[in-house]
């Protein structure tokens, strides 16, 4: 007789014949087979969060880095303000290579650019009956094919470009479009509630221009240089600069004149395209002309900004350093293992997220590297700079010290000391961060933080990569574990797939037999039954 249980070795079948529950026994056989994985599985999880702390902490050192890079620099410490006797006419803001002192700025003229206005309301461009935008012939009256060419600041070796335009077809907002498209350093724009059309240079000064020829239909421009042309605006017209096509029509603006005063010289005419020239290391913001009204502008070192700059720098060292000693002195709670999955399934989602707080906490206390990196900071921030006056060779001269050991390494400031340096020393206190030198331990503090954080953040990629890398699994120290321990756990997953199959081999070879040893009973009853009956 044939056996339902008769199928390949590989077949899944369980009870049949035994009654026995053959799913749930494998389950717990492989539930034993399986925890080595889980605690692969565990041990990767701590390797990754790992990963993540240390690249965080490297993206922290990476901001602080900028900060740290500004304080090296000189301009930095030579911060300079500069005030306006008459605001509404002139304002300035002073560069660092400013000179202190009295500036004396007489403006004669302002930069302007190029602009067009509409002098008369316009047709309207709007059919209310059709609920649809004019052609230019119904809005116009015109017809067949226009044409204008247009120059601008923007022209390449002061050539035109063309612009045509089907009447019965295109609309002013064509017109518009076309001439913003064509970026010639001229806009266009039209104003649908004032009917008005609106020609203007992107830039300022005599090189602003907008220049009209070969207007075939006064379209923009009129021969005599009024406003009796279609969009009624009024074109200065410059006949005999363009000889060979139709009179040209040439606007441009103006440049800036203004004198300035620097001590006992005075420099005249200067001129600029924009109202905001800088000059003498000072960048002017031109408001008003008025050159019967002088505008003194007054220098001046600017400590509130340079003590801004310092105070904000200790400030984000002691963020990195807080951050940086928090997960050397978190707790670790080594009892909290990272969850399987089917633990997860037994807790809720606030008592996973509690678990896993725990689980993550302390997987960098006591780090050798974080240990190193604060170590060396530390001794930094407290260091004599060789080579300088003394009272300002150590950041303690100038009111910038530590306070109790437990904070380790936390920065104060004293304020009143230390705006008191830089009103006596502003030199002194700019070398004691910004010193030069080929040897690293006669370098100023900020030069040599830079160099310290530099290594942090290469012992970091090293042991743990970046933020940056695609996978976690990458070439860094622990990169190269966790890629390690994916193999293991591939390896194990297959030695574990084998074995349960080779579970249910042994399984349904007994349901087999089972069965047979069932059939043949059953045989062996009915024919004794039968002998009985002769």
């Amino acid at each position: 007789m044939t056996s339902i249980l008769s199928a390949t070795s590989s077949l899944r079948i369980g009870g049949l014949a035994s009654g026995i529950d053959t799913d749930s026994i494998i389950k717990e056989l492989m539930k034993a087979q399986r925890i080595p994985l889980d605690r692969l599985h565990q041990e990767k999880q701590i390797l990754e969060w790992q990963q993540e702390d240390y690249r965080a902490i490297y993206d922290s050192l990476r901001a602080f880095r900028d900060r740290v890079f500004n304080m090296k620099l000189q301009a930095t410490y030579l911060a300079k303000k500069a005030s306006s006797s008459n605001e509404a006419a002139v304002t300035a803001t002073a560069n660092p290579t400013a000179t202190p002192g009295t500036y004396t700025v007489t403006v004669t003229q302002l930069a302007t650019g190029v602009s067009k206005v509409s002098q008369d309301a316009l047709p309207d461009e709007y059919n209310n009956e059709t609920k649809t935008i004019k052609t230019l012939a119904e809005q116009f009256g015109i017809t067949g094919t226009i044409s204008f060419e247009l120059q601008g600041s923007n022209s390449k070796d002061n050539e035109f470009t063309k612009f045509e335009f089907e009447t019965g077809k295109d609309t002013i907002y064509d017109v518009v479009k076309k001439i913003n498209d064509a970026n010639l350093g001229i806009t266009a724009s039209y104003d649908s509630n004032l009917n008005r059309f609106i020609l203007a240079t992107t830039s300022t000064g005599a090189a602003a221009k907008i220049v009209v020829g070969n207007d075939s239909h006064n379209f923009l421009s009129s021969p005599d240089g009024s406003k009796n042309n279609y969009l009624k605006l009024l074109l200065k017209g410059d006949g005999g600069i363009y000889t060979d096509r139709n009179l040209s029509y040439y606007n441009t603006g103006q440049d800036a004149e203004f004198d300035l005063n620097i001590g006992d010289a005075t420099v005249q005419n200067y001129t600029s395209p924009t109202n905001t020239p800088t000059v003498a290391g000072i960048t002017l913001n031109l408001k008003q002309a008025d050159p019967n009204n002088p505008v003194t502008i007054t220098v001046s070192n600017d400590t509130d900004a340079v003590f801004n700059a310092i105070k904000d720098f200790v400030n984000a060292y002691n963020e990195i350093i807080d951050k940086i000693n928090g997960k050397l002195t978190e707790p670790r709670y080594r009892d909290y293992l990272p969850l399987t999955d089917e633990q997860r399934e037994q807790l809720s989602d606030e008592q996973e997220k509690k678990w896993e707080e725990k689980a993550r906490s302390g997987l960098l206390r006591g780090d050798s590297l974080l240990e190193s990196v604060v170590s060396r900071m530390r001794a930094t921030m407290s260091a004599i700079v060789p080579g300088l006056a003394a009272g300002y060779d150590t950041l303690a001269d100038v009111g910038i010290t530590t306070l109790s050991y437990e904070e380790r390494g936390k920065l104060y400031i004293d304020e009143a000391r230390l705006k008191d340096a830089l009103q006596k020393d502003p030199d002194g206190v700019m070398n004691l961060f910004t010193k030069s030198a080929e040897n690293y331990a006669e370098k100023g503090i900020a030069m040599r933080l830079y160099d310290d954080v530099n290594s942090a953040m290469a012992l970091i990629s090293a042991r743990a990569g970046t933020s940056s890398s695609y996978s976690t699994a990458d070439s860094s120290a622990i990169g190269r574990q966790i890629a390690a321990m994916n193999e293991r756990i591939s390896t194990m997953e297959e030695r574990l797939r084998q074995l349960e199959d080779r579970y249910w081999r042994q399984f349904t070879a007994m349901e087999q037999a089972i069965q047979q040893m069932n059939a043949q009973s059953a045989w062996l009853a009915m024919q004794l039954g039968m002998g009985q009956g002769r």
